[in-house]
């Protein structure tokens, strides 16, 4: 099979979408749509995510050194993809009906509907040029009650429906087709 040389791109490399929860200045929940988002082990699993720009949440994480990331599933995608385009300095963006919690462990804003949720503390930011990667301690993971009955990964997986993303488009878990960055939002 022949290969062809391109650009820096990832667009085969789908990632999970998470909604990562902040508290702004004045206390008030903030969410953020992000996918680069991963896993690291550090005698414990952690988490590590990478926040390109300058971005009201990534303030608010270095500020509080704490956040939730909250699983983006086909139900939550018209709100995530809200939430992802529209700037965090729009004093309106979260003027929708969302039903926010609190996490367990930390004061962190929780989507309910959102069927796993990691409660993160950061333990290191390496800043780069234009982007910084937050290193986190999994302090508490929130997680629907049914994912722990006796159906199979695949059963579950298939139930909750995570969102992935690449090459500017949404996906299902199955690989379909969820729309353009921008499309899903237009359904709220």
């Amino acid at each position: 099979m022949g290969k062809k040389s391109l650009g820096p791109n990832n667009d085969f490399c789908p990632q999970t979408l998470f909604l990562y929860g902040t508290r702004d200045e004045q206390g008030n929940p903030d969410f953020g749509l992000f996918c680069w988002f991963s896993y690291i082990w550090d005698g414990e699993m952690g988490a590590m995510c990478c926040i390109g720009g300058d971005k009201l949440t990534k303030d608010n994480i270095k500020r509080s050194r704490v956040f939730s990331a909250n699983l983006v599933t086909e139900e939550l995608l018209p709100v995530a993809d809200y939430l992802g385009c529209v700037s965090g300095s729009n004093p309106d963006k979260m003027k929708i009906p969302l039903e926010i919690g609190r996490g367990a462990v930390l004061d962190v804003p929780v989507l309910e509907k959102s069927p796993v949720v990691f409660e993160l503390e950061v333990t290191d930011i390496v800043n780069k040029h234009d982007g910084d990667i937050i290193l986190c301690k999994i302090r508490n993971v929130l997680q629907e009650e049914s994912l722990s009955s006796d159906e199979t990964v695949e059963q579950k997986l298939k139930r909750v429906a995570p969102v992935t993303t690449t090459a500017q488009t949404y996906l299902s878990h199955d690989g379909r087709s969820l729309g353009a960055w921008g499309e899903p939002m237009k359904r709220l």
